[in-house]
């Protein structure tokens, strides 16, 4: 998978780098095997022979086959493989598409709460819909069918604080172009 590390910061770490859970194949797989039997047997059934209608049945199911492997396999697969959840110690990052991309960044400093949902099945395989409540005028940030859900959760709550201190400590670092101690000189009453 691999998220290019040149689009990240200098001092950006990547702590989890995801693609949807496993559990969003398993209906294209299930069509995949479905459309493969039931397209052998009407071909068994319906397309013996050298009648005109037997080679019209071998195209029609043929060409539902493609469309049905195109529609209800490929796209799905598609996108599970061209999705990336990117959780670093200062972003959350989320892409999506092959050829149109989509993508969007949530700094962790704009992070107000992150919660989780996942029904029964969801709860059974790990996984579920990761909602991210941000202070900028983005609002939500919806991730589903985040693997490791309730980890992924608590840790981001983790990276949160850490950027936090470490935005904190590097505002109280000294200025070296002010030198050690000396504060940047308080702003002039204006003269209005």
């Amino acid at each position: 998978m691999g998220y290019p590390k040149k689009l990240l910061a200098d001092d950006e770490v990547i702590v989890y780098e995801l693609r949807p859970h496993w559990r969003a194949l398993v209906a294209p797989a299930f069509v995949f095997l479905l459309s493969i039997a039931v397209g052998t047997y009407l071909l068994a059934v319906f397309g013996t022979g050298d009648e005109v209608w037997t080679s019209a049945v071998r195209w029609i199911v043929g060409l539902a086959m493609l469309f049905s492997l195109v529609v209800w396999v490929l796209r799905p697969f598609a996108f599970w493989w061209t999705t990336q959840y990117v959780f670093t110690d200062h972003r959350i990052i989320v892409r999506t598409g092959l050829i149109a991309r989509k993508g969007r960044d949530m700094p962790l400093s704009r992070v107000n709460d992150v919660s989780f949902e996942h029904g029964m099945v969801e709860r059974f395989l790990n996984c579920g819909t990761l909602i991210v409540e941000s202070a900028g005028t983005q609002g939500q940030l919806v991730i589903r069918s985040v693997p490791n859900i309730e980890q992924i959760q608590r840790d981001i709550y983790r990276l949160h604080d850490e950027d936090d201190d470490r935005r904190r400590r590097r505002s109280d670092e000294p200025d070296p172009e002010r030198g050690p101690g000396r504060q940047a000189p308080a702003p002039r009453p204006s003269e209005d």
